[in-house]
């Protein structure tokens, strides 16, 4: 299920109809306590409570050029991504980015001490993404069964009007700015819509 569509079904109050521990019928109000609206068994009393989703995912690197595959699956089928994805439960954020990247692209990458990258805070459909920069171990990658193409880009062959997501393009225009610096500095952002709905992205804090 893609990110945006999970949003929007939780967002809806339509997601979960039953409990999880008797099969009563769970309906959404304000537990006692509590100011926001939960998800609550009547029979059982039991509240469920709903988290931001983390996506976790590389920027990997081959000789001064990004790795980017070309989406097989909606939102944004057939534009371009870093390989990024859900994070599974028992994983550490860097493993789950490490396993998208094989899943995704094929590619085997070798992370480095201080290899977090950007971090973006999207309240508005609950997900909070991760980027850390990798290298690519070596040349042998391959679309995995979410992307139509993998390729390497230096900066001026990048699609940039094909870009999938903001936060992608976000990661990747700072990456080269950094890279004439030789300095990769962790950055944070808040990402929100304002009222004619464009996106707009802020800089909340640095590492530099």
């Amino acid at each position: 299920m893609s990110a945006d569509k999970l949003a929007a079904i939780t967002q809806s109050g339509s997601f979960m109809k039953f409990c999880h521990h008797c099969g009563g019928s769970v309906l959404q109000r304000i537990p006692d306590g509590d100011e926001k609206l939960r998800y609550c068994c009547d029979s059982c009393d039991v509240i469920f409570y709903q988290n931001p989703k983390n996506i976790v995912g590389t920027l990997p690197i081959y000789e001064n050029k990004v790795l980017l595959c070309k989406r097989a699956i909606e939102p944004r089928y057939g534009k371009w991504t870093l390989p990024a994805g859900f994070m599974e439960n028992g994983e550490t954020t860097l493993a789950g980015a490490v396993r998208e990247t094989s899943e995704e692209a094929g590619a085997r990458v070798i992370v480095r001490e201080n290899s977090l990258y950007t971090l973006f805070n999207l309240p508005y459909i609950n997900q909070v993404y991760l980027f850390f920069r990798a290298e690519l171990e070596d040349l042998d990658f391959d679309p995995g069964i979410e992307s139509l193409e993998v390729a390497l880009f230096k900066e001026s062959e990048i699609p940039w009007d094909e870009i999938a997501f903001p936060v992608v393009r976000s990661t990747l225009e700072y990456y080269f700015r950094d890279l004439t610096r030789k300095q990769y500095p962790v950055r944070m952002f808040d990402i929100h819509y304002d009222e004619q709905h464009r996106i707009n992205t802020h800089l909340i804090s640095s590492s530099h």
